[in-house]
């Protein structure tokens, strides 16, 4: 684990030694080079560290964004800026413990080490090299984790699939053995459900600034794009390794191992499934080597959301909301703060343990609902407003609350077709989250427009508009636009 993770600190001590060797040479500014790696990482590192967005790469890099939140800034002003800023700072905040509490578990649980202690080493080492170097050293121990992962579990594989205490994984995929088929089972009802969830994890992710500050980091828009699409792929095959020792931990009499039964799923255990299978049907140097590969993505992961939030905080809430007149020299500084503070409260937010991971997935709901149709409806749509901004997140935020959230004890006000009492809980198999996110492009559509119309045809008074679509162009047709915001529709 020592190796694993010198390594990594390592790499990331290496770039940020060449982040400073560039912006010497290219005299990019400081905070170019730390959010940004002054727009130079090229396509074979970005395709370790992204993996979508087409949708967004080129309107957000031909408005020379620094975050994603910029195109708010740019055509609604600091007000909505300001509320989107503190959405995403929130997310990427509370995504920070939840990585570092899936790290220390699974260390604690092979290494038999405190599980504070896990956590703290590891966001002891994350803070050093991102505080070093930025986004630099962030995409390039990207690459060494992701290649330890792959190679790591891919070690460790036959090792679980040739345990003696392990079934044939293809007798197991559709029959009744130890456990029920690994494979699961399709329900006719339940599709809608599946579809939702697809659209969710395929689009949900876009709502996240640690995913466009890659983007917008790449050398050229080209190079950007082809990260993405080379990074689509090649996630597929990280995919395999965890999927067969998923196959094999189902397909496992556990009753003859030291872990005994029942079996981890039985013990509602399943999110520690990888580090009990690495302990149990492993070698003990195999299994070390397992969870150092592990140990090395969740810190990929994790140093991402902490240059993210740092990102966010200073260049649009520090930066254009609190101290406008700051120079390079001071952003940094707060680059750095940033980066040390939200480490600390990462790690202290993870005595929360299942708490936080529930706050996780309800923001990762958020990113879905609201942040990914704010920032779809603002680069692609002129009529687009700051009146149509809040009703985008107020509206998706209704229908959700009142859909019910049996996580937050919420029963169902509106019952979608397929609506039923299971157990004495509601069950909606419709496609909520989807239903949430179209009404929020829907609300911001209409009510911009509306308020378009009021505000240009003098129904309602100038001095009411505040965020002053009497500047933006009259009412356009509600249809999508390619290509940057024309310049008269921006207010700052």
């Amino acid at each position: 684990m020592v190796v694993f993770y010198l390594l990594v600190l390592g790499t990331g001590i290496w770039a940020s030694f060449k982040s400073k060797r560039k912006q010497r040479t290219s005299g990019a500014t400081g905070m170019e080079m730390v959010l940004l790696g002054n727009r130079s990482i090229n396509w074979v590192v970005g395709i370790f560290t992204m993996t979508g967005g087409l949708l967004f790469v080129k309107p957000l890099r031909e408005r020379n964004c620094v975050t994603m939140l910029d195109s708010f800034h740019i055509k609604y002003g600091k007000v909505i800026m300001g509320g989107m800023s503190l959405i995403s700072l929130l997310i990427d905040v509370v995504w920070l413990p939840t990585t570092l509490t899936g790290l220390g578990g699974t260390m604690s649980v092979v290494l038999d080490l405190p599980f504070s202690l896990c956590v703290w080493i590891s966001a002891a080492v994350i803070i050093t090299y991102t505080l070093m170097g930025g986004l630099y050293s962030v995409a390039y121990t990207d690459v060494i984790q992701l290649v330890l992962i792959l190679g790591g579990l891919s070690i460790c594989v036959p090792f679980v699939m040739t345990s003696p205490h392990t079934l044939d994984i293809s007798q197991t995929l559709v029959n009744n053995t130890l456990n029920p088929p690994w494979i699961g089972q399709l329900e006719l009802k339940k599709t809608w459900i599946m579809i939702d969830d697809f659209l969710y994890f395929a689009l949900g992710g876009l709502g996240y600034q640690l995913f466009h500050q890659r983007t917008l980091s790449a050398s050229s828009t080209a190079s950007a794009k082809i990260s993405c699409f080379a990074a689509a792929f090649v996630i597929l095959i990280f995919a395999i390794p965890p999927m067969l020792i998923g196959a094999a931990a189902a397909s496992t009499d556990w009753n003859q191992t030291t872990y005994g039964s029942p079996s981890p799923y039985e013990r509602r255990e399943s999110a520690l499934t990888l580090p009990i299978v690495l302990q149990h049907l492993t070698p003990t140097f195999i299994s070390i080597i397992g969870i150092g590969c592990v140990a090395a993505a969740v810190m990929s992961s994790a140093d991402s959301g902490l240059l993210s939030a740092s990102s966010i905080f200073t260049a649009n809430i520090y930066k254009n909301i609190l101290r406008p007149q700051a120079s390079d020299r001071e952003c940094q500084w707060v680059v750095r703060a940033s980066v040390v503070i939200v480490g600390v409260v990462g790690g202290l937010l993870t005595i929360l343990n299942n708490t936080i991971l529930l706050f996780w997935f309800l923001c990762t709901e958020v990113c879905y609902i609201i942040i990914f149709p704010e920032l779809l409806c603002v680069l692609y749509f002129n009529i687009s407003n700051g009146y149509g901004a809040i009703m985008g997140v107020l509206v998706p935020l209704m229908f959700k609350l009142l859909s019910g959230d049996p996580s937050l004890g919420l029963e169902p006000v509106l019952h979608f077709p397929g609506c039923t009492l299971e157990d004495g809980v509601y069950v909606q198999y419709a496609p909520v989250k989807t239903i949430s996110m179209l009404s929020s492009i829907a609300a911001i559509l209409l009510f911009s427009y509306l308020a378009s119309v009021l505000f240009n045809k003098g129904v309602l008074p100038e001095k009411w508009d505040v965020f002053k679509v009497k500047a933006q162009h009259s009412p356009v047709p509600l249809s999508p636009v390619g290509g940057a915001t024309d310049e008269n529709e921006e207010i700052n």
